[in-house]
């Protein structure tokens, strides 16, 4: 009996630790579009789970769009690379904090309800600057660097 029970809180902390780390889905995939998950690169599907830390990467006429724990909605063009370097949401109190980097491309995105509760708790960084989201939507493009002096 005690053993049983044991078994039952252990794999209800590894089930909650596992589903701690998503932050969202995948609604929209079209084109070449992965993810890239520590040395893993796997193939975007609508349905797929997000997770921090993963890294999203568009080919040319490609496009993903990530619906987020808190309704926060990203999309990816062509050509882009975003990575989702932190997110934390708690969905009683909605405080949260998102910390996104676009390396490259466009990315669109419409935030959700952490920063409706703390309008300072989503970040998008990119090669050139660091954004406050403070509004609901914005849309942000990183050129590649030019070759040469």
């Amino acid at each position: 009996m005690w053993k049983n029970w044991a078994l039952a809180v252990c794999a209800g902390w590894f089930a909650i630790t596992a589903v701690a780390n998503e932050v969202g889905h995948i609604k929209v995939a079209k084109g070449t579009a992965t993810i890239q998950r520590g040395a893993e690169k796997i193939a975007a599907a609508p349905g797929m789970k997000v997770f921090a830390a993963d890294v999203l990467t568009t080919g040319a006429s490609s496009a993903v769009g990530v619906t987020f724990l808190d309704n926060s909605l990203i999309s990816t063009g062509p050509n882009s690379v975003f990575a989702i370097d932190q997110y934390t949401f708690d969905s009683t109190t909605h405080v949260g904090k998102f910390d996104g980097n676009l390396r490259k491309g466009t990315l669109a995105a419409v935030s959700g309800k952490m920063v409706k509760q703390l309008p300072e708790s989503m970040r998008i960084r990119t090669p050139s600057s660091i954004m406050g989201v403070r509004g609901t939507e914005f849309v942000v493009k990183v050129d590649e660097a030019p070759v040469g002096p």
